[in-house]
Order: C-alpha cells, then structure tokens, then sequence
C-alpha cells in the first residue's frame, strides 16, 4: 500500500536526519525548526528550463509550485514584499511546539510552505487549486469572529482557511487547527542558488497519500508517489500548473 511505503520512508529518514552527523550539516536556525519536523533529502530548486533557479529571479507577491519532499506533494514558493527577519514560534494541531526560521534569500524575502492545506487537504491539481497565494487585499472571517481584509495570505476557498505567509503560516482564520506545514530553504550567496532540506511543522504527507492516491498515481504518471524528491525540483508558476485557480 502506498501509505505504507510513505510511513516506512519517513521513518527511515527521521532515522539518518536524527544524527549527529546530519544535524551538524545545517544551521542552527535549521536544526532548531525540525523540532517537530524532518530534515529531507537536499534538493536544489531549478528553473523552469531546468536552469538553477536564482532567488533574485523570483517575482515578489507570485504564486510559484514546486513538489518536495516527495514528487507529488506540492509546496508554494513566495517572494514577499517585505523582509521576514525574524523567528516565529509555532504549534501544531496536538500543541507540539516549533520554530519558522523566517525568509531567506535577498532580503530574507522568499518563504515556502506545503500547499497542502491543514484542514481538509485541498491543494493544486492540474484541474483545478482552491488553494492560493493572494497579494491582493481579500475579506474574510478571522478566529475572533470578525470580518477582515488583509493582503498577502494564503486563502483556501475549499473551507475558508487564512494562511498567513510572513508569520510561518499562522492560521488566521478558518477551521484549520493548525499552521500550514513549513519548507525549509537554504540560500547560498554566493551563487544565488535555493534548497529545500527539510519540514517543520506537522506536515499532512501520509494522509495526503492515502486519500488521494489513485488520483495522483493519474496524475503523475507513476505507482510511485511516494518518490522522494532528489538532485532538483522544478519551479513553476502555479498557473502553468493549474488549469483554474478558484478565488473568494
């Protein structure tokens, strides 16, 4: 079964993640996130030509996709407007609490977050993606029971669910009972060159797979949805993905 397979490479991934050797390769701001998380498999995000993607490259306040930890689980890429410079403490759904390192890149301005929403795991297919970046000013309802208008959130249409970007993906308002999972970025300066190491947060993987797992193996051409993502991930804009982006 799929959702075995997932389970079992998780595992073994924690497992190696959980050494001292691992845990030496990264920084500390890193090391601290995976709390309650995973380091993965290193991957360098590229182009769409499948160039190295250069983070100065990326359009502030763009809804960009690529697909890690594994090939079929979606992750949105964000230059936001403004720097993120600080450390966000979180918790998860059964109160686990973690650190979002905050954005990197020039002006610790790009961030990345599992499209995969928390509540009810709606997320980008090819047909359709409920689930988008909005830099546009957007009402809805908030966790104190009032309406609000905000820009640069992550809105899922699927049940109302308000993301919110620049603070680790804060639920902020909706029935999500938590924060959507983090990607973790590396940045190297000196060539401009992004990866993604790691999850922190509670991540929905194994869920995802079990529930969608005929569609996916469709969609991805493969048995194997599970893959671990290796060597580069592809970055797209989420509409060369998607044929409809549904909006509220």
């Amino acid at each position: 079964m799929t959702s075995k397979k997932s389970v079992g490479r998780r595992r073994f991934v924690k497992l190696c993640a959980s050494t001292a050797a691992a845990v030496a390769a990264y920084p500390d701001s890193l090391v601290g996130a995976v709390n309650h998380g995973e380091f993965y498999e290193k991957v360098q995000l590229h182009d769409d030509e499948n160039n190295p993607l250069r983070a100065s490259a990326l359009q502030p306040d763009k809804n960009y996709l690529f697909f890690y930890p594994f090939i079929s689980t979606p992750c949105f890429l964000i230059r936001l407007n403004k720097p993120v410079q600080r450390e966000v403490n979180l918790s998860t759904r059964d109160g686990s609490s973690y650190s979002w390192p905050g954005g990197v890149g020039p002006g610790q301005q790009i961030v990345s977050f599992s499209a995969i929403c928390a509540h009810k795991m709606s997320h980008p297919s090819v047909q359709v993606s409920f689930i988008n970046y909005r830099p546009e000013e957007v009402q809805f309802a908030g966790n104190d029971n009032r309406f609000h208008r905000r820009s640069n959130v992550i809105y899922c249409c699927s049940e109302g669910s308000v993301y919110d970007p620049a603070d680790g993906a804060r639920v902020l308002g909706g029935p999500a009972p938590q924060p959507l999972a983090a990607i973790l970025l590396e940045h190297d300066p000196r060539t401009d060159a992004l990866f993604a190491v790691g999850v922190a947060g509670q991540s929905m993987f194994d869920s995802y797979f079990k529930t969608f797992e005929h569609r996916l193996e469709l969609e991805f051409k493969t048995q194997n949805i599970t893959e671990a993502a290796r060597g580069s991930a592809r970055v797209i804009e989420l509409e060369s993905f998607c044929a409809r982006q549904i909006l509220c």
